[in-house]
């Protein structure tokens, strides 16, 4: 089921979104409900209105966290097994390298909640029901492309990526954005690796 910003409002997307980017210009310290009002252009209260708690608030940052992410690649974009392996190899790559040049903010954004989240049990859940519904699919694409151990295997494979995301937004050893083959060739082995060779057939 598609995660949804509270109310599904625009003033809701707005207060979320403005949410999102003071977190990653200001840090969890400068996420507050003043703070939103503010820099969104709203009335004092407005944020308030619609997540009365702090939880509340990081809640739909999460929240809209999520929809942010699951638009990086549009329906057409998609990895797809039934189309050949190299289908998904161009859907990933294309994804990691859309967050390292077009969506940064939303790397730190997720950073940063994710860290709260080690903090907050409360958040930790709703973190992790939001993150279900991006690892499920990729276990579904891996099992379908002949995945002998699909569940290990999206494990291996989102460790991968957000070490390199990380690496490049907060990290030393990426000098760089790499470039949409150096990501092609990065998922290229790892798959063939994962699925035995099948990817150069």
């Amino acid at each position: 089921m598609p995660v949804s910003t509270a109310h599904g409002t625009p003033r809701a997307e707005l207060i979320a979104d403005t949410a999102l980017a003071l977190l990653a210009e200001r840090g969890l310290r400068g996420l507050t409900h003043r703070a939103v009002d503010e820099a969104a252009g709203l009335p004092q209260g407005s944020t308030s209105n619609l997540a009365r708690t702090r939880q509340a608030l990081l809640e739909v940052a999460v929240r809209r966290q999520a929809e942010r992410e699951a638009q990086v690649l549009t329906p057409d974009e998609l990895p797809d097994p039934a189309a050949g392996l190299r289908s998904m190899t161009d859907g990933l790559a294309l994804a990691l390298h859309r967050y390292l040049t077009d969506h940064r903010d939303l790397l730190v954004s997720r950073y940063e909640l994710a860290l709260e989240a080690t903090r907050r049990p409360e958040l930790r859940a709703f973190y992790d029901a939001t993150g279900r519904q991006f690892r499920e699919p990729l276990t579904a694409l891996l099992r379908a492309a002949g995945s002998p151990d699909p569940e290990r295997h999206t494990l291996s494979l989102v460790a991968w990526c957000d070490g390199l995301l990380f690496s490049c937004v907060a990290g030393s050893f990426h000098a760089s954005v790499p470039t949409l083959e150096e990501l092609r060739a990065g998922f290229r082995e790892l798959l063939n690796g994962m699925l035995k060779g099948r990817l150069g057939e």
